[in-house]
């Protein structure tokens, strides 16, 4: 399955909505909805399979993390749970002068990542294989990044022991969660003070086209996070901080 005319200038249409010319990025994007489209088919990358939707609900809403100023050219990045590589891929191949690590923990995802890294061409991205819980505890990559992503499904708490301790001390974490986010925020207020990190804004917003209701999380990293974060792996999930 190709990209068609059409989805080429919904694509283009998002983009101008959030203030980007995705214009010199099209054959890229495409080649991006091709590989995807096709591994779809025989590895479980994304519920998500219609045109419109990996679109505007793959594509789209990664791009809608450069709606927070502070994710400029130039940082360093990491996408904790990347999945199909998103947001990190989107946003690496609009912003080529930042380099993104897509880290997750299904070795087919990151495989498919690579595929697409190398087929793109993208020099400032690579894939990793393995758990934020071990990754963090690597003299090499805590508190290196400047900055973490997450599409995050898990709890706020699980997710700030997930990606601070990968960020170094003024960096941030922005989460990308769906319309309700309060009192999640509330109830991860006390895990946020032990991980060196504190909340810094809630962004709203809404998907270009379509309308859907989604919230930008950024919590700053404060202070530097005690060595006993991240605890093992699963661990996060099963028993968030409180």
């Amino acid at each position: 399955m190709q990209m068609t005319s059409a989805g080429k200038q919904l694509l283009l249409r998002a983009g101008a909505e959030l203030g980007l010319n995705l214009e010199p990025h099209i054959p890229q994007f495409s080649t991006f909805f091709d590989l995807l489209t096709e591994a779809n088919q025989t590895t479980n990358l994304t519920a998500i399979r219609d045109e419109e939707g990996i679109i505007l609900k793959h594509f789209v809403d990664s791009l809608t993390c450069l709606t927070y100023p502070g994710l400029v050219e130039g940082i360093s990045v990491i996408d904790v749970g990347t999945g199909a590589g998103f947001p990190g891929l989107p946003l690496a191949i609009v912003q080529p002068s930042t380099q993104f690590d897509l880290l997750d923990a299904t070795q087919k995802k990151t495989a498919f990542v690579a595929r697409v890294i190398q087929t793109l061409g993208l020099k400032n991205a690579r894939a990793l294989w393995g758990r934020s819980e071990e990754l963090a505890h690597q003299n090499v990559k805590r508190e290196t990044y400047g900055a973490a992503l997450t599409r995050a499904v898990a709890s706020m708490a699980t997710v700030a022991e997930l990606t601070l301790p990968l960020v170094q001390v003024g960096g941030f974490v922005l989460v990308q969660k769906g319309a309700e986010v309060e009192h999640e925020v509330a109830e991860a207020r006390g895990a946020l003070s032990k991980l060196g990190g504190q909340l810094e804004q809630i962004f709203h917003l809404q998907l270009p086209i379509i309308g859907d209701a989604r919230t930008l999380v950024v919590l700053r990293k404060i202070a530097p996070t005690p060595h006993q974060y991240p605890r093992k792996p699963g661990v996060p999930a099963k028993n968030p901080l409180s």
